[in-house]
């Protein structure tokens, strides 16, 4: 899921938000000020009814974006690179670049999302008795009645052992460490997610279809999204499992063309060479042998045509720090997770420093198509 705007840093992570938060947070305002809040405390002013409105979906997103930084910081503890956090339609997504090593550190990341809900749905709780207990306006403490139960909802849902929900991976971080192994455990869990998320979807439409709640067409979705989630991440760990055993300098195009960073967008584009063979290159600074960025094609495209003679690539390329990069003897299987479609999201295959080599998702299906059709046991000697 790709944030569609930005709002910053929170101890060095990027904060995302996907457009389908704002559906959400219509949806969360609305629901609270035409329904829950004036039926709970009626004949209020239709402004207050509103801002309580306002104001409770605002606390929850910061909740749920809590949430998510417990995934990051705990996951930078255990030497886990973290990309950013994204905000969208189902609740919030944190990016790893890579995967705990082992199956404790896996059990502390996973936990600490539904441990930060489960501690302010009680924190939210305790001061919704305190605010009652003084006698505060009743919209406030509804409201903050509101966001403990939907903050104990989301650690308790979350908690579910099926995959992709913290719970699958609290799953699988047990079958890792009763089995050791780490695909088959990501198996067992997607497997359990698939299932939950089909409960979900058949759950949702009986109730919509018998009772016309139209709650039962959410719930419906959300086991759908589960069903799709779980399936990618199942497959995924299936091509991991074909390519175990092969390294990141067997499966990368070595010695990729690189541009300089003072060259013009101009010249980027006029190069027959360059533009019309490759969709992104590795951009150099002063020593041609270590990169700077990345810069796509498209996204120098993007600049106006009288711009383009005065614009250099380095104005437009991603930056080092923003692209993924990977070693010549990492393995395959920990760069698949960190794979995304788009001439952006290659990978530059660095050793110390200098560039050796390029990803592509292409890259990657030709060494699985290879895999593939090698004999099971010719692929476990060559392993």
């Amino acid at each position: 899921m790709r944030a569609t705007f930005t709002l910053g840093r929170i101890a060095g992570i990027g904060i995302g938000v996907n457009w389908s938060v704002l559906l959400v947070f219509a949806l969360i305002a609305s629901g609270l000020a035409g329904g829950r809040l004036p039926e709970a405390h009626p004949d209020r002013a239709w402004p207050l009814y509103a801002v309580a409105g306002l104001a409770t979906a605002v606390v929850f997103f910061a909740s749920l974006l809590a949430h998510e930084l417990a995934h990051a910081i705990v996951a930078r503890r255990h030497g886990i690179d973290v990309d950013d956090i994204v905000l969208w339609l189902l609740g919030g997504a944190t990016r790893m670049r890579t995967e705990a090593q082992d199956p404790r550190a896996e059990l502390r990341v996973a936990g600490a999302g539904p441990l930060v809900s489960l501690v302010l749905g009680a924190a939210f709780a305790l001061l919704t008795w305190l605010l009652g207990a003084m006698g505060a306006a009743a919209l406030l403490v509804e409201a903050v009645a509101w966001l403990a139960a939907i903050n104990l909802v989301l650690a308790v849902f979350n908690a579910i052992p099926a995959a992709p929900l913290d719970g699958g991976r609290l799953l699988r971080a047990y079958l890792w460490w009763r089995g050791g192994d780490r695909l088959r455990a990501t198996e067992g869990a997607a497997t359990a997610g698939r299932a939950f998320g089909w409960v979900l979807v058949v759950a949702g439409l009986w109730q919509f279809l018998w009772t016309a709640w139209f709650g039962g067409l959410w719930l419906a979705l959300i086991g759908w999204f589960l069903v799709v989630a779980a399936g990618q991440e199942g497959r995924q760990a299936r091509v991991r499992e074909l390519v175990s055993g092969v390294a990141v300098r067997d499966t990368m195009t070595p010695g990729p063309v690189t541009v300089p960073e003072r060259l013009t967008v101009e010249d980027l584009l006029r190069d027959p060479a360059r533009a019309e063979r490759h969709t992104a290159f590795p951009v150099t600074g002063e020593d041609p042998e270590r990169p700077v960025g990345l810069v796509t094609v498209e996204g120098a495209s993007r600049v106006p045509e009288r711009e383009r003679p005065h614009t250099t690539v380095g104005a437009v390329m991603r930056p080092l720090s923003r692209t993924r990069v990977a070693r010549p003897d990492e393995a395959l299987a920990d760069l698949l997770p960190r794979l995304e479609p788009g001439a952006e999201h290659r990978v530059l295959v660095l050793d110390e420093g200098r560039i050796a080599g390029i990803v592509s998702p292409s890259d990657v299906n030709r060494t699985v198509r290879t895999m593939a059709a090698r004999p099971r046991a010719g692929r476990a000697a060559g392993g």
